[in-house]
């Protein structure tokens, strides 16, 4: 009778929790938002489903822009900065005056070590959208920590803070003056 018992038990345990894993699965189904309006769940594609969704597209249909940028921006998020340059150039031959692609493909040339590209990238994102913080924050790293050019990394900086003055990146990019402010710059004696 004991081995009954225990096995009952664990009978009732299994379903118990079988039973609450339906239940809370049930109730994120039906999920509402504060609104009122149902939730819907993002469908599950892994970055492999969708680099090879994306290359179908571009290999279909090579004038679309948006699927270039996109299939840039997942390589770039897979950490394959050459093919993601790949992708950001035939999205900037398709239209080149994007700095946020521009900015993009900067970070890529920066990954591999080309630290003119990425300057160039940089500098023309800027100069398309004089108030393209993004681009100017990235154009003050290379300078500071791949070219060691303090004072080049202190104008960039300066003049992010212009026109970010408080957004995102503004305090590191403080601390980042303060740091140049007080050290001399490596070439410096």
């Amino acid at each position: 009778m004991k081995k009954e018992t225990i096995l009952f038990a664990v009978i009732a345990l299994v379903v118990g929790v079988l039973v609450w894993v339906i239940f809370t699965n049930a109730r994120k189904d039906s999920a509402v938002s504060s609104s009122g309006a149902p939730v819907a769940a993002a469908p599950a594609v892994n970055a492999s489903q969708q680099l090879t969704m994306l290359e179908g597209i571009v290999a279909k249909e090579p004038g679309n822009r948006n699927a270039w940028v996109q299939l840039g921006n997942a390589y770039f998020d897979a950490s394959q900065p050459m093919k993601s340059i790949e992708a950001y150039d035939k999205a900037l031959a398709i239209d080149a005056n994007d700095p946020n692609v521009l900015t993009d493909q900067g970070v890529m040339f920066r990954t591999l070590g080309w630290f003119d590209k990425a300057v160039n990238n940089f500098e023309q994102a800027n100069k398309i959208d004089p108030g393209h913080a993004q681009s100017l924050f990235n154009l003050g790293i290379v300078y500071r920590y791949d070219l060691q050019d303090f004072a080049k990394a202190q104008k960039t900086w300066e003049r992010y803070l212009t026109i970010n003055p408080s957004g995102g990146g503004a305090e590191q990019v403080r601390a980042e003056l303060d740091f140049i402010k007080t050290h001399p710059s490596p070439g410096a004696n």
